[in-house]
C-alpha cells in the first residue's frame, strides 16, 4: 500500500508553532504577518502566498536546499541575506518545530550578545 500523503502545512499551523516560543509576538515585515522576538524577526510570511521566509546560516542553507529543492529554495533577492525561503505545500509537518526553534534561537542569540 502506498504511503499516503499528509496535508499541506498551513499558515495557521505554523503561527501555532511561532506563537507557542519565548517572547514571541506577531507582527508584520514587508507588509506580511511575521514573528518576532523582542522586535528581532525570526519568521515571516512570503508575499508569494506560499512560502515563509526563515533566517538560517548559509552552510545549513544549502545543505537544505540541496537534499529537498521542492521544499527549501531561495531567490535571486536572498542570495547574499541568510535567509530561505520554505513552501508550505511541500514541507513536512514534524519540519516546522525544529525551523522555528532553530530561526528563533538564532535571534534570542543575536538579542543577548547586545
Amino acid at each position: 500500500m502506498p504511503a499516503k500523503r499528509s496535508k499541506s502545512v498551513t499558515f495557521d499551523d505554523v503561527r501555532l508553532v511561532a506563537l507557542s516560543l519565548p517572547d514571541a509576538e506577531e507582527s508584520t515585515s514587508y507588509g506580511t504577518t511575521a514573528f518576532k522576538r523582542k522586535g528581532k524577526l525570526f519568521l515571516r510570511f512570503h508575499q508569494d502566498g506560499e512560502s515563509l521566509v526563515v533566517p538560517m546560516d548559509f552552510e545549513d542553507r544549502q545543505m537544505l536546499m540541496a537534499e529537498q529543492p521542492q521544499t527549501f529554495y531561495i531567490t535571486d533577492h536572498y542570495l547574499h541575506y541568510p535567509y530561505i525561503l520554505v513552501r508550505l505545500a511541500s514541507v513536512r509537518s514534524d519540519q516546522i518545530p525544529d525551523l522555528l526553534r532553530q530561526a528563533w534561537q538564532r535571534v534570542a542569540t543575536q538579542t543577548r550578545r547586545k
